[in-house]
């Protein structure tokens, strides 16, 4: 699952609530608490969801019978299915909290209280056993970081009119608790599902609250509000929770030990490298004496190798083993022994290098990013040494930040100027960052982690104000296209056929045309505005040819005054030139005499000269603004067609790759389907739209082969599934 890396506050008014007054809005200040807040735990929640599928499959693992491993697989297809919409959920109702800070409070103030665990017993088991777990979480929060919160709380109370306690407070663990349990109220899982979740929760959210209160405190401190207050304790290292306490306090300078779990993968991967092993090995005669090298001095060769690797020109000429094997020879006929590495560490040394053959042959990564990405192998390799848990832990933050920056490449186009790109840019900087700071700290990687991660969210948001944008145009382009085509069709039915004053076709196709346009669009065509607009019309073309109708002079003399009003009225309303209506209402009242004139048979010619008449003989096409030539294919492919049934299964968001030619392709993210027509738009990576086409053109490309599907799974999670695959292919030869 894809995490976007965005927080997007919808601020939505109720249709049953007044606006509010500016008086009611949050200080600036707390806006930078929420704000800040809010990019904390939506990574603690990427955490959670990223740890979920491994908690999950362990739990199905050990599984006693089918039926409950059944359970916890389906568990682990409902989480990944609603994750987008649980991380959405939470944030939206943490941002509601934030806005309901500013609302004056009309309500009477109510004690929280206390579980009560006898009238406990009266609920059913599954909802007893939620909030028994509910409240422990709380108060473990409360008890550890209560201080802190209870700062926080009296610093809000200061700048706003709403009381506040710990219980009430936004950024409180029960108010955190209940975002989480709204927005996974859909959740179709059992309980015990349940509170694994809610452990998860605990975990990868909850334990750092310590985090969101001192930097909430911290910014209220520096603009001032109650300085004054003593400081709340540091929290002890021992009262983290043991992942979050691996995450942020790295090893220095030596292997992370490693947990049941991850040690069972990496023997799994152990298993299909087995024969591959005793590929890294110095080059020196049979019969020399064979000493391992430590795993901190395998990390210093490899920080040695680190600044010698080569410019972004040219990654695939960086042979990792073959360096490293020429480094291991150099050793070990200086030292006149065979230096090799050990078993366990030769094999990180090999999936990394598979890891990135594969980056390097991916189709889906662009080739101007495979060159800077293709330069973080020994970093890469350095961290898995240390941390085994790279290759098992789908939160790790060197994973992480080598899937951010394949995710932020996605839309990346061959035609992109990557020198002056400012993602371009930025990769290059966190490359060279990595190449020469890291040594044998990995905390680095969480602090790029965080900054690449900011700096994409920015980005994100930018590029989707833009394609909001584009799709309200394109959306109102279609409208206008569906008013077009039912206007000509009325003018069409009224016209085609007749022989008409040539100043009366003039006005219905260049000025009425564009009143029943308008009326359409802002009415509707069931409002009685349209059916004015036709009578108007209709009343306009008898006018000037009545048919010799019984008592038609005397008709024709009642509708000419409020037919004239209709006229102006409409043409003033769609703001047409007022010259040019002048000029139609002289030769109209012309026109009109001239009709009266007839019907009094008062002579056998005309007194007034006879108009210009036409006949409309072909249909009326009103001009559209920007028309385009059409691209079209020029025929229908049959609905089984499989090019048809591909491009029907296309999503909003998905990426696909145009080959404009041979040389040059675009890639571009579908971001509207617009109906009636079945157009589809494309935009670029910041939003802009670049391409337009329909099913059918879509399905003749695909057929072709001149367009493809991005993959926009994870980068490293792609990798390691091909190379698992691979190496399980071999060992079955």
């Amino acid at each position: 699952m894809h995490i976007d890396g965005k927080v997007v506050p919808l601020h939505k008014t109720s249709d049953d609530q007044a606006t509010p007054s500016p008086l009611a809005r949050l200080p600036v200040v707390l806006t930078q608490v929420r704000d800040k807040a809010a990019l904390q735990l939506k990574q603690g929640l990427q955490a959670l969801f990223d740890n979920a599928d491994d908690t999950l499959f362990e739990m199905a693992d050990k599984a006693q019978n089918n039926v409950d491993q059944n359970t916890f697989f389906e568990a682990m297809r409902d989480l990944r299915l609603k994750r987008k919409s649980i991380e959405r959920g939470f944030l939206q109702r943490f941002f509601e909290a934030f806005d309901g800070l500013g609302q004056y409070d009309t309500s009477e103030p109510t004690l929280s209280k206390a579980v009560d665990y006898e009238a406990l017993a009266l609920v059913p088991n599954d909802e007893l056993e939620r909030t028994v777990a509910l409240d422990a979480m709380v108060a473990k929060v409360l008890s550890r970081d209560g201080f802190a919160l209870g700062q926080l709380s009296t610093r809000l109370n200061a700048l706003i009119s709403r009381r506040v306690d710990d219980a009430s407070n936004p950024m409180g663990p029960a108010m955190l608790c209940d975002y989480f349990l709204e927005a996974g109220r859909d959740l179709g899982v059992e309980i015990k599902v349940k509170l694994i979740i809610l452990k998860l929760f605990e975990k990868y959210v909850l334990s750092d609250a310590d985090h969101l209160y001192a930097e909430a405190n911290q910014l209220l401190i520096a603009t001032g509000v109650l300085p004054e207050l003593k400081a709340a304790p540091a929290r002890r290292t021992s009262d983290r929770s043991s992942a979050s306490a691996g995450e942020r306090q790295a090893p220095a300078a030596s292997v992370k030990p490693l947990d049941e779990s991850v040690q069972e993968m990496f023997a799994a991967l152990q298993e299909l490298l087995l024969h591959v092993r005793g590929s890294v090995a110095p080059k020196l005669e049979a019969g020399s004496e064979v000493q391992p090298i430590s795993t901190n001095d395998l990390l210093r060769l490899l920080s040695h190798l680190q600044q010698y690797v080569p410019e972004p020109s040219s990654p695939e000429d960086f042979d990792l083993r073959n360096q490293l094997e020429q480094l291991l020879t150099r050793v070990s006929v200086k030292s006149g022994k065979s230096r090799v590495v050990g078993g366990m560490d030769e094999d990180v040394i090999n999936l990394i290098a598979m890891l990135f053959e594969f980056i390097l042959d991916d189709r889906v990564l662009p080739d101007s990013l495979k060159a800077l990405i293709g330069r973080l192998q020994i970093p890469m390799l350095k961290v898995a040494v240390l941390d085994k848990s790279f290759f098992s832990r789908g939160s790790h933050p060197a994973r992480r930040l080598l899937n951010e920056i394949a995710s932020a490449a996605l839309g990346w186009g061959a035609r992109d100027d990557h020198q002056r790109d400012a993602l371009y840019v930025r990769i290059e900087q966190i490359v060279q960052r990595l190449l020469n700071d890291f040594v044998d700290d990995p905390a680095i990687f969480s602090e790029l982690l965080a900054e690449f991660l900011a700096f994409t969210g920015d980005e994100r948001r930018r590029s989707e104000l833009l394609e909001q944008r584009t799709r309200d145009a394109e959306e109102g382009r279609a409208k206008a296209e569906q008013a077009r085509q039912r206007v000509q069709e009325v003018m069409n039915a009224r016209l085609l056929g007749k022989t008409l004053p040539e100043v009366v076709v003039r006005l219905l196709q260049e000025a009425w045309s564009k009143v029943l346009l308008l009326t359409w669009l802002k009415q509707g065509e069931a409002s009685a505005e349209w059916q004015a607009g036709l009578q108007t019309m209709d009343e306009l073309i008898w006018s000037v040819d009545p048919q010799d109708p019984v008592d038609a002079r005397l008709k024709l003399l009642e509708l000419v005054p409020g037919l004239l009003k209709a006229l102006r009225d409409g043409l003033a309303s769609a703001a047409f030139d007022p010259f040019a209506t002048s000029e139609f209402f002289s030769q109209l009242e012309l026109l009109h005499v001239q009709v009266l004139q007839q019907l009094a048979k008062r002579s056998a010619e005309p007194q007034t000269p006879v108009p210009a008449m036409v006949e409309v003989v072909e249909e009326i096409v009103l001009s559209a603004p920007h028309e385009r030539l059409s691209d079209e294919t020029t025929f229908e492919l049959p609905a089984d067609d499989a090019g048809l049934l591909w491009v029907r299964d296309l999503h909003i968001g998905q990426w696909v790759e145009i080959r404009e030619d041979e040389d040059s392709s675009l890639r571009c993210k579908l971001t509207a389907i617009i109906e009636p027509g079945g157009k589809y738009i494309f935009v670029n990576r910041t939003g802009m739209k670049v391409l337009e086409r329909t099913a059918q053109a879509l399905a003749v490309e695909f057929r072709r082969g001149a367009v493809r599907l991005l993959d926009d799974a994870l980068l490293f999670d792609r990798a390691l599934a091909s190379v698992i695959g691979n190496l399980r292919r071999m060992t079955t030869r």
